[in-house]
C-alpha cells in the first residue's frame, strides 16, 4: 500500500488518534544529521538523536546527510505513524517511539535497495520474559516474499513504518510538495540524554 494509506485507514476507525502528536525519537549513526520537511522545504540539519511529535496518519519526509563513511551522499527516508502509545498522563514524552536509521540500512538504500521497517509493540502475553538492552532496539529480517507489516501485526501492535530508499528529489528545482507529502506539522521536543526504560523500546520487523 502507498505511504499514508495505512495510517489514514487507522484514523477512520476512530478513537484518540486525530490531532495527537505522538513523540518519536529519530536515531541515526554517530555524526549523521537529520532534516525534516517543513513549509515546503527541508529544514536546517540537526544532530541525531532528534525528538519530535508526529501526527498519526501522516507521512514525514526526512533527509539524512553527513553519513559516516559515505561522504557527500544522502538518503531521504519517510516515517509513517499508524498508531500511538498510551503513556501515563504527563509522561508522554518519556515514552517515544524509537525510529532507528542504522548504518547497514542506509548503505543498502545507497546501493539502490528499498528497505521497509515496521516498529511494533510486543504482545505482553507472548513476549519472552528476558530483560532487553535499553540502549538497543531489537530487530529481525522477515525474509523474502513476506510482508513485514503482516508479521509485525501477528506479533504485536504496529505503530510506525520506516521506508528507506527508492526516491530522490529533483535536484534541478528542489523537492516538490508531493515528494515532501505536503509537509505535515510536527512538534519539537527537547532531546533526552538518558535512554527510555526497556518497555519503551519497541522491536521491529523489516524487509530489505
Amino acid at each position: 500500500m502507498p505511504p499514508g494509506a495505512i495510517g489514514s485507514w487507522q484514523l477512520q476507525r476512530g478513537g484518540p488518534l486525530p490531532g495527537y502528536f505522538q513523540p518519536v525519537e529519530i536515531k541515526a549513526p554517530p555524526g549523521a544529521l537529520v532534516s525534516l520537511a517543513t513549509a515546503g522545504r527541508l529544514d536546517q540539519p540537526r544532530q541525531a538523536p532528534l525528538r519530535v511529535g508526529f501526527l498519526i496518519g501522516q507521512v514525514y519526509r526526512m533527509r539524512i546527510m553527513n553519513i559516516p563513511m559515505q561522504p557527500g551522499l544522502e538518503v531521504f527516508p519517510t516515517v509513517e505513524l499508524i498508531d500511538r502509545l498510551y503513556a501515563p498522563r504527563g509522561q508522554q514524552q518519556r515514552f517515544a517511539i524509537p525510529v532507528e536509521l542504522s548504518q547497514a540500512d542506509i548503505e543498502l538504500a545507497l546501493q539502490g535497495k528499498f528497505v521497509t521497517r515496521v516498529i511494533y509493540l510486543e504482545d505482553p502475553q507472548r513476549a519472552l520474559p528476558v530483560r532487553d538492552d535499553p540502549a538497543a532496539q531489537n530487530w529481525f529480517d522477515v525474509g523474502p516474499h513476506r510482508d513485514p507489516l503482516a508479521v509485525a501485526d501477528a506479533l504485536g501492535r504496529p505503530v510506525a513504518i520506516l521506508r528507506i530508499g527508492g526516491r530522490l528529489p529533483d535536484n534541478t528545482q528542489g523537492p516538490d510538495e508531493s515528494f515532501l507529502y505536503g509537509c505535515p506539522p510536527f512538534a519539537e521536543f527537547p532531546s533526552r540524554t538518558t535512554v527510555p526504560p526497556p518497555q519503551a523500546i519497541a522491536p521491529e520487523a523489516r524487509q530489505p
